[in-house]
């Protein structure tokens, strides 16, 4: 190996030691006793660390995020989708709204791809470098429920809320007691104009108070939510009945 080459490859491994805070005598010591084959069998192990490194801290926010499985824009058509005047599907995929505590209630029937739509933005700010938390509501409101019997709340709360998004999948779908709306008021208090919050949702803010057992706490939940949030209907057929169809053959 000539000069330039062997020059080359020291250079490249001085660069990754520090990278992984090697310190620079110990990588110097070990270049001026190694053999050029040496060199290179070293770099390729500093090389691989780095980019295991690399992959699990892009894998981390995912895993943090507590996704039910990726979404993308690309797989949700919204021809069934009705945005407020104004706005639409590319002011969605923007994320545009995360700097200004903005948020959204998507609210219709179940299977019209709400949640597929909450996900994919999760998806989409993760991918921008953004810290999103999903929940699914009746299990953060069990897992909020079970941190304070273990005097462990203050810290669940702020796991829960963690983010520049946060997104409460399925309220309404399962009622919760006085007790679980006034941790989850709490959550939705926690984000209030501090951070992003996605709603998706079967029922009408007319059946809050019904789901949250507390009328007041429901009108005061409601005006949190929609004074930084835009509603969207999502109608027209159920997009898993529609796979479950084509999948059988009688989607003609």
């Amino acid at each position: 190996m000539g000069r330039t080459a062997r020059s080359t490859i020291d250079g490249e491994l001085a660069a990754n030691a520090r990278r992984l805070f090697m310190s620079g005598d110990v990588a110097g010591g070990f270049l001026d006793g190694a053999t050029a084959a040496e060199v290179r069998a070293a770099n390729r192990l500093l090389s691989a660390e780095l980019e295991s490194r690399d992959v699990h801290r892009r894998e981390r926010p995912v895993r943090r995020a507590r996704f039910p499985q990726a979404e993308s824009f690309e797989g949700h058509g919204c021809s069934q989708v009705a945005f407020p005047d104004g706005y639409g599907p590319a002011d969605l995929e923007s994320l545009a709204f995360l700097d200004t505590a903005g948020g959204f209630v998507f609210h219709g029937r179940t299977g019209r791809g709400k949640t597929h739509l909450a996900t994919a933005m999760g998806v989409r700010a993760v991918s921008m470098g953004r810290p999103v938390r999903f929940h699914s509501t009746a299990r953060l409101v069990m897992q909020l429920e079970r941190a304070s019997a273990e005097g462990k709340l203050d810290g669940a709360l702020r796991d829960a809320t963690n983010a520049d998004l946060v997104i409460l999948d399925e309220f309404g779908y399962v009622p919760i007691d006085v007790a679980g709306a006034r941790l989850l008021f709490q959550v939705v208090s926690d984000c209030y104009e501090r951070r992003s919050l996605v709603i998706t949702t079967n029922i009408e803010f007319g059946r809050w108070g019904t789901v949250l057992g507390d009328d007041k706490l429901a009108a005061a939940m409601i005006d949190r939510v929609v004074h930084h949030s835009r509603l969207v209907e999502s109608d027209g057929t159920s997009h898993r009945m529609d796979q479950a169809l084509m999948l059988s053959g009688n989607g003609s």
